[in-house]
């Protein structure tokens, strides 16, 4: 035993490359980060309008669909979905302005109108009526779909 101090082992320096890999997935951590906010903040600023208008009617559709496939078909079951879809039919030039001048666009919302004031004018009472109500409502989504949905 002698009275010398135990030599230390030499500090280990991390490696150059330890430091490169570690400044190159801090820059990864960071870009991600911020393309995430970016992406957020233009979605943020996006209209949200045009799609909830299409949720809120496809909601409605799909209402109707399952009373029908429930075999509820009575008026009271049916007439809520179907005020609620006349209502959202006054939003359609509203809600894609840029299509407000387009000529089949305006015949498409008049005959989505068209189809269900006269669904309400004379309310589907039985399950018959209430599949052909709902016929004539899918052709006139149709309509406008298959020329502007993109």
């Amino acid at each position: 035993m002698s009275n010398l101090p135990e030599p230390k082992p030499p500090s280990q320096q991390p490696s150059a490359a330890a430091r490169y890999l570690f400044v190159l997935l801090l820059g990864l951590a960071l870009g991600v980060f911020a393309t995430v906010m970016v992406v957020r903040a233009l979605q943020a600023r996006a209209d949200h309008f045009p799609s909830s208008v299409m949720h809120v009617k496809q909601w409605h559709m799909g209402q109707l669909l399952q009373r029908a496939e429930e075999n509820r078909c009575n008026a009271t079951d049916v007439l809520p979905h179907l005020r609620a879809l006349r209502t959202m039919a006054e939003d359609l030039e509203p809600a894609f302005p840029h299509l407000r001048d387009d000529r089949r666009y305006a015949q498409a919302a008049s005959g989505m109108r068209a189809a269900l004031d006269d669904a309400l004018a004379s309310p589907p009472i039985n399950c018959a009526g209430l599949g052909t109500t709902n016929k004539r409502l899918r052709d006139s989504c149709r309509a406008c779909h298959q020329d502007f949905r993109s």
